[in-house]
């Protein structure tokens, strides 16, 4: 597996990637154009076997003193293997901040278990934040 840049050549493979990932909480393509292109957002691919396997984008916030997860994820059939905390840390180290922050689905107890190993902590619950509802867990690690 190879962790590389990603850009808007990487648009058809991310929009199938996200549709496996998050199904009803996939971002539109104008979202993912946007992600692909904005200047300061951090991007980057999992590969292997030549093929998109996961993704990661970053959104520094200096002033603040912290970086966003806008989005991670690993196809389904790649799970269980660290790419995902491979993809994270890559991540976190291009974001030049002193802290990281993500959200993720109160149910999506397997990322939690994950982002708990890796020194994230819950600071926050968001109420209603994904499409159908579910409420997200707000976290935030120290780099």
């Amino acid at each position: 597996m190879e962790i590389a840049n990603a850009n808007i050549l990487d648009l058809k493979a991310l929009h199938a990637l996200e549709k496996a990932c998050f199904d009803k909480d996939a971002w539109p393509l104008f979202d993912l154009i946007a992600v692909l292109t904005f200047a300061d957002v951090i991007r980057l691919k999992a590969v292997e076997d030549d093929q998109m396997v996961g993704f990661i984008a970053g959104d520094p916030h200096p002033h603040e003193g912290w970086g966003w997860i806008a989005t991670i994820g690993v196809d389904p059939l790649y799970r269980r293997r660290g790419i995902g905390r491979a993809l994270l840390r890559a991540c976190e180290a291009r974001l030049g901040v002193p802290n990281a922050r993500l959200t993720v689905r109160m149910s999506n107890t397997e990322a939690i278990t994950m982002y708990e190993k890796d020194g994230y902590q819950t600071i926050d619950i968001w109420k209603s934040y994904y499409n159908d509802g579910e409420d997200a867990q707000v976290m935030q690690k120290a780099l």
